[in-house]
């Protein structure tokens, strides 16, 4: 079971995770009113769905002012985003999630898959930050970098070391890299998790890491451990039989 962007970021920030403010809007009065409480020269209104490449699609505004979060809401709230994931019908956007901005210095990808091939899950990194990790994967490998991942033990601080410096980090960079991959790994154990990433993870120009965007996604079988996950389903986003196949307890 996927969640969006919002709830992921409500759940990392339990573990230490440290995401930009924001809160999620079903109109566009309530995103124009968000924006003026979070008072930033930028915002960031996002739609919601379960889908990546939100930006590509016009799925994600950088706006300067209430009026223009509200504009942006107005235009994506009740509209089809087409994505490269959604195929060509889109996913009608009911949410939208505004944001404050930050001073980005660079974007990284962080993420904990589950690496069939090995029978674990796998922390994988990249300086290529804000692309899908798929592209990256198919033209640039090399810059991934990857650490099998025990679950019974966590990383090992030889696994976290090695990934940043192999990140290019240093000093506090370092340090605040480490806490935050230590973070997202406990987060995909105890949440049984089949997916955890973050992309981009954003370095600050004024120091410190942020989760700018978060995609979670819950392995079915354990959702009985974790009620309050599932209530956050959102059948909208769902394809309607392995909804309704998830009533009987079955994963379709």
């Amino acid at each position: 079971m996927n969640i969006h962007e919002y709830q992921a970021k409500e759940i990392l920030i339990k573990y230490g995770v440290k995401v930009p403010q924001g809160q999620v809007a079903t109109t566009a009065v309530e995103a124009g009113d968000i924006a003026r409480k979070l008072g930033g020269k930028i915002v960031a209104v996002k739609a919601q769905i379960h889908a990546g490449g939100r930006g590509k699609g016009g799925g994600v505004k950088l706006v300067k002012s209430a009026e223009e979060a509200r504009a942006a809401a107005e235009g994506m709230l009740g509209k089809s985003l087409v994505t490269h994931q959604t195929g060509p019908e889109g996913r009608v956007v009911r949410k939208v999630y505004v944001e404050e901005g930050c001073d980005i210095e660079r974007e990284y990808y962080l993420g904990v898959v589950i690496d069939r091939k090995v029978g674990m899950p796998v922390l994988m990194a990249s300086t290529e930050g804000g692309v899908e990790i798929e592209e990256v994967a198919e033209t640039s490998p090399e810059k991934i970098l990857k650490e099998p991942i025990d679950v019974r033990t966590g990383l090992e601080g030889y696994q976290l070391r090695r990934v940043a410096f192999g990140l290019g980090l240093s000093g506090d960079n370092f340090k605040s890299f480490m806490k935050m991959a230590r973070s997202l790994v406990t987060a995909f154990i105890k949440n049984d998790c089949s997916l955890l990433e973050i992309n981009p993870l954003v370095l600050r120009k004024s120091g410190g890491f942020l989760a700018l965007d978060a995609k979670m996604g819950v392995d079915d079988r354990a959702l009985a451990r974790h009620p309050e996950i599932e209530e956050m389903r959102d059948v909208h986003e769902e394809d309607p039989n392995e909804y309704e196949a998830a009533k009987f307890g079955l994963s379709y």
